[in-house]
């Protein structure tokens, strides 16, 4: 099997991961999704105000994340996205692990796919390894997950382990029917803001 093909036949599901993800958090998180099929994923597996969705903002969640993290210290926080804006986005690994906020988990689903345009490869179905890019920019707690004994081990470092983390998820690349969150920003910041603050988070 060729390497562009071959995350065809992964394993993990994408939909049945967030659900997993989802579930082992329960209320006590904030998370925020990144561009495009991870915002499915999540709002398919529970939308719910700790969640904020980016929309059209490629490259944004893992800067969002390390900043709500750093202002919120006794918060968990949990970036969720994609191979696609991860590889946008390849110097905010350099930042978190100068930063190290102990409460960040990064999540990557990895389908070696850029899914909004057309499934063309991308450089993880080639060369190119997210988890060894992490290590290397001195974020000490990295992996790669690619079966369901492996996430299983995985899951309790991402929900309470010492961060920042970083966990790429091979996830298999397959086309799935949209789960949309809201689309009003105002609203899920609102949303967001009261889940976060309570009532002070309305001003």
């Amino acid at each position: 099997m060729s390497d562009l093909t071959r995350a065809d036949s992964f394993p993990l599901r994408r939909r049945e991961v967030a659900q997993q993800i989802f579930d082992s958090y329960g209320d006590d998180f904030l998370m925020i999704t990144g561009l495009g099929s991870t915002n499915w994923d999540f709002t398919a597996a529970g939308d719910c105000p700790s969640i904020f969705p980016l929309w059209g903002a490629m490259g944004g969640a893992l800067p969002m994340a390390l900043g709500l993290a750093l202002a919120q210290p006794d918060k968990r926080i949990l970036a969720a996205t994609g191979d696609a804006e991860i590889l946008m986005a390849l110097g905010c690994f350099a930042t978190v692990a100068v930063q190290a906020p102990p409460n960040l988990s990064i999540v990557v689903f990895d389908n070696e796919r850029y899914g909004e345009t057309g499934m063309q490869a991308t450089a993880t179905a080639h060369t190119t390894d997210l988890a060894a890019i992490a290590a290397a920019s001195g974020i000490l707690v990295t992996g790669t997950v690619r079966d369901q004994v492996e996430l299983d081990a995985a899951l309790p470092l991402m929900v309470k382990g010492k961060g920042p983390s970083v966990h790429v998820i091979k996830v298999r690349a397959e086309p799935l029917p949209f789960v949309l969150p809201p689309k009003d920003g105002a609203y899920l910041k609102d949303r967001f803001r009261l889940a976060l603050l309570g009532d002070d988070g309305i001003i």
